[in-house]
């Protein structure tokens, strides 16, 4: 997604130059959230971009691993030789974590490639029973559609909750719900000691407990695909994620990254991010042909974005709450339409929209706008978001 925009966006931008894509996967460039939608449930074939590269002068070579950078030759190593730069942005993304031990076991998947997704999509249409290691988002949404295919689910999550790492306790807790509502069973304080393989095969938990599984879908988060940058002298946050500067320059010279690959200062937040969403993947991508191409007049600095469809429930997030000092309920979370608000200083910095989706903009736009609101309107679901502005 971020290298397919950048390119776009730079003959948006006007840039006349040659322009080459370069791309491990064999497939033509393809969008991912429906990976875990339509693709697995046999809905569609596949998700490329509807984009002529050929008319846009944009050269694709696919298939191709880079594997290594040398900046001080403006070169670039593939399996297929060097491939000299005047200007590299770098959008290798990020690469799931493998559950340890499970490497190469049959039957034990990840889902993040087209591939990935076209090997899942038997076990749904055989209806065959599956535990889902990670009640993160990814897990949350394989979740659902196993259960749309008429699967046994059970997931299996480490931590007390799910999305324990994304979002607060009493956030999560209704949502904990929705599993159990749906046919899903979740597990939680549940470790995965080894993965035995077979027809069925077991998961066999860390307390001794014991689950069937024709198949065991890992979702316990991804890293930034940075592994090929090492020995390049390019800098790396503590995450392996590239240190962008907020016009997505790296520390080398005329070497960008954006996407999941890479993290950036944020003024508005005043953290640096590493944000492993779309919208980051878009929206970055015109900052980097903005900069490429002189355009640039503002720093990259924007209220990170996402959405999940899980359970029957189409789930917005906008902003980033870290900081927020007092959280808001806008209507009952035992509903089917309810959203939460965070503010720090009275002023929103972000929001969670669960069916809601005209708060999910109004927020947006308060969040980006920076302008306080009263709490108690704020808090009033019936009150427009936009008509809480102090």
């Amino acid at each position: 997604m971020a290298g397919v925009q950048t390119a776009v966006a730079l003959r948006e931008q006007g840039f006349t130059g040659p322009v080459t894509l370069i791309g491990a996967e064999p497939h033509q460039p393809y969008d991912r959230p429906p990976l875990s939608k339509a693709i697995l449930l046999g809905k569609a074939e596949d998700s490329a971009f509807e984009i002529d590269f050929e008319d846009l002068g944009i050269e694709l070579r696919l298939g191709l691993d880079v594997t290594g950078l040398r900046a001080a030759d403006h070169e670039i190593d593939t399996e297929a030789g060097p491939v000299a730069y005047d200007t590299l942005v770098v959008a290798t993304g990020a690469q799931p974590v493998v559950l340890p031990g499970t490497e190469g076991v049959p039957g034990v998947h990840l889902l993040r490639t087209l591939d990935d997704a076209v090997r899942l999509g038997p076990v749904l249409e055989r209806r065959h029973s599956v535990v889902v290691v990670g009640a993160g988002w990814i897990g949350a949404e394989f979740a659902t559609a196993a259960r749309e295919a008429g699967c046994a689910v059970t997931v299996v999550e480490a931590a007390d909750r799910p999305l324990a790492g994304a979002l607060p306790a009493e956030v999560t807790a209704p949502m904990a719900e929705w599993y159990g509502a749906n046919g899903a069973e979740l597990l939680t304080h549940a470790r995965v000691d080894t993965v035995e393989p077979g027809a069925p095969g077991r998961v066999v938990l860390a307390d001794g407990r014991e689950l069937p599984a024709d198949a065991v879908v890992v979702g316990i988060g991804a890293r930034p695909a940075t592994g090929w940058l090492t020995g390049s002298g390019i800098a790396l946050d503590p995450s392996g994620a590239v240190t962008a500067d907020d016009r997505l320059r790296t520390s080398l010279p005329d070497v960008y990254a954006v996407g999941d690959c890479a993290s950036f200062p944020s003024a508005r937040y005043g953290e640096r991010l590493l944000v492993h969403h779309w919208d980051n993947a878009l929206q970055g991508p015109r900052a980097v042909a903005a900069a490429i191409t002189g355009a640039a007049d503002a720093p990259y600095d924007p209220v990170p974005y996402f959405w999940s469809e899980q359970f029957g429930r189409f789930v917005q997030y906008a902003g980033h709450h870290a900081a927020a000092d007092e959280l808001l309920w806008r209507g009952d979370p035992a509903d089917e339409a309810w959203s939460v608000l965070w503010l720090r200083a009275g002023v929103p910095v972000a929001l969670l929209a669960v069916g809601r989706p005209r708060d999910l903009a109004q927020g947006r736009k308060l969040i980006e706008a920076a302008v306080p609101v009263d709490p108690e309107r704020a808090a009033d679901p019936s009150v427009p978001l936009k008509a809480a502005v102090r």
